[in-house]
């Protein structure tokens, strides 16, 4: 039957084996199930990604230099969110738009 030894001991050993190994899996799970909570629980507590962001400069007196969509992978670590306001206004006065996530045309606003 299921080719299992038939004597005793034997089938004890087997029994304890996979015991073992069911406690392992359900440690695992148990560790698994935990990370996706924090990781779920961490999602919640992100501040929501801003519409526009201007890249700063590096240095103390960091200005603005290049506008971005919020979000856009081409913007640097120092950055500040804007308003839509603030980001037509920067770009009315020079400001570079971003060549990869393009904020000008976003906003309809012709170089």
């Amino acid at each position: 039957m299921y080719d299992l030894p038939s004597d005793l001991p034997r089938l004890r050993t087997l029994r304890t084996w996979y015991a073992m190994w069911v406690d392992r899996i359900d440690e695992a799970i148990a560790a698994a199930e935990q990370r996706e909570r924090e990781r779920q629980q961490s999602e919640r507590r992100r501040p929501p990604t801003p519409d526009w962001v201007v890249e700063l400069s590096i240095g103390a007196g960091a200005r603005s230099i290049e506008v971005h969509v919020g979000g856009c992978r081409a913007a640097g670590k120092r950055q500040r969110a804007v308003t839509r306001e603030q980001t037509l206004a920067a770009l009315a006065d020079g400001m570079r738009a971003c060549i990869h996530c393009r904020p000008d045309i976003e906003l309809g606003v012709l170089g």
